[in-house]
């Protein structure tokens, strides 16, 4: 597809009549219906549960709005103006030109908000509550989409020039290709994807950190329970022939051991559950960490003791087994980060390319099937992101599925 002056004519170019019509436009249906479909899902998950209505999924709401549009109204103008409609009417072409860049540079820049977002609740929590308020919030996602509206409304101030016999509108004859590489690929495309990789990087090796902080701790409590199961005979034995003597120093060791115990379960406990985009990115500490026998402290946020002996080889089996599934949660966490940036890659890089094709090479020609296919994979971004963000995400299943039971405990009322 190589459009040049001499090519937006009165006639429609060969290369813009796809000769997979129908497939095209079915399939562009197809995702327009899925992206309407499952982001409508997420705001009214979130409406009809309260617990839903968080700063979190202030923004995932505003992804979803996004995507909603896109399939709404961005989808049918593409279907529309890659056909060459509307005819004799630049002013209309430009407009429906423009909300389809608005609203898939506002899908890419909720998606960078979220990312942010995200940043700020894991790495940042005790400055979180002062600055992501929801009034910050809302405020964030009003630049979000000002961004959005304001570059994309660039090709209504400057057209490119067509020429005075064309009566089809073409995007390539009527955006500029300078205004597509220069502000909506590097500053709308690029700047968010490079943003995303260091703040998901970040968070991911961060994580990864913090695990093995937890593993080092665990490993200094095993030492601990070793040591102390070494020496209970020795206690007992003591404590037996001295009588009362040895009770007020067992009271004494108890208080050191639990004020240690203490110490142990600061370093090991972990942050709250927080569920992200990309499902839960730090899960909930739940293990139990062994020290002396005869103490037992939950990380979870439990402080109860108990007193009845643990054996340490069954705790070092737990600790084993549930390093194991860390382990596992951790290469997770990490394919769950990098699918985000790897789908938005893969949906958003070939149509940009293809831009950058057209303004460097003119001469160059680029299959009008290339290009299609490279459109509708930019929009089937709409329809992975309610997957990859809200999807994942416990309560967001759990209230689906509870919608979804009600209706069909309702539903053989009404017959």
């Amino acid at each position: 597809m190589n459009t040049t002056a001499e090519s937006c004519t009165a006639e429609m170019p060969y290369g813009y009549q796809p000769r997979f019509k129908g497939l095209y436009i079915a399939t562009e249906l197809i995702i327009a219906a899925l992206a309407i479909i499952g982001n409508f899902l997420v705001c009214l998950a979130v409406s009809r549960n309260k617990k839903l209505r968080t700063v979190t999924n202030y923004f995932l709401v505003s992804l979803a709005v996004a995507d909603i549009l896109v399939g709404l109204v961005a989808i049918p103008c593409a279907v529309l103006t890659d056909l060459g409609q509307p005819r004799h009417n630049l002013p209309l072409c430009l407009v429906m030109l423009s909300i389809l860049i608005v609203l898939t540079q506002s899908s890419i820049l909720s998606m960078l908000a979220v990312a942010v977002e995200r940043y700020m609740a894991i790495l940042l929590p005790f400055k979180y509550q002062r600055v992501m308020s929801p009034r910050n919030a809302r405020l964030a996602l009003l630049v979000t989409w000002g961004l959005a509206a304001i570059s994309g409304s660039v090709p209504l101030m400057d057209p490119q020039k067509q020429p005075p016999n064309s009566d089809y509108c073409i995007f390539t004859c009527v955006v500029d290709m300078a205004y597509m590489v220069y502000i909506n690929f590097f500053c709308f495309f690029l700047v968010p994807l490079v943003a995303m990789f260091i703040i998901y990087g970040h968070i991911f090796l961060t994580i990864r950190h913090q695990i093995r902080r937890i593993a080092m701790a665990r490993g200094s409590a095993e030492e601990t329970t070793t040591a102390g199961s070494g020496s209970t005979g020795t206690e007992d034995t003591g404590s037996s022939t001295a009588g009362g003597t040895t009770e007020g120093g067992a009271d004494m060791r108890t208080g050191i051991e639990t004020g240690h115990v203490r110490k142990c379960a600061v370093e090991v406990r972990a942050g709250k559950a927080v569920e992200s985009g990309a499902g839960s990115l730090i899960e909930t500490e739940t293990t139990t960490v062994f020290t002396k026998p005869g103490l037992r402290i939950a990380t979870a946020g439990s402080t109860s003791f108990s007193g009845a002996p643990a054996d340490p080889r069954s705790g070092e089996t737990n600790t084993k087994a549930k390093s194991n599934i860390r382990t596992f949660q951790d290469l997770r966490k990490a394919t769950s980060l990098f699918m985000i940036l790897f789908l938005f890659m893969v949906c958003w890089m070939p149509i940009n390319l293809i831009n950058c094709v057209l303004l460097f090479c003119p001469q160059c020609d680029v299959p009008m099937s290339i290009t299609l296919a490279a459109i509708l994979l930019s929009h089937s971004n709409s329809v992975l992101n309610p997957i990859l963000y809200a999807y994942r995400m416990r309560s967001f299943r759990r209230t689906l599925v509870g919608m979804w039971r009600g209706l069909w405990s309702i539903w053989p009322r009404h017959q």
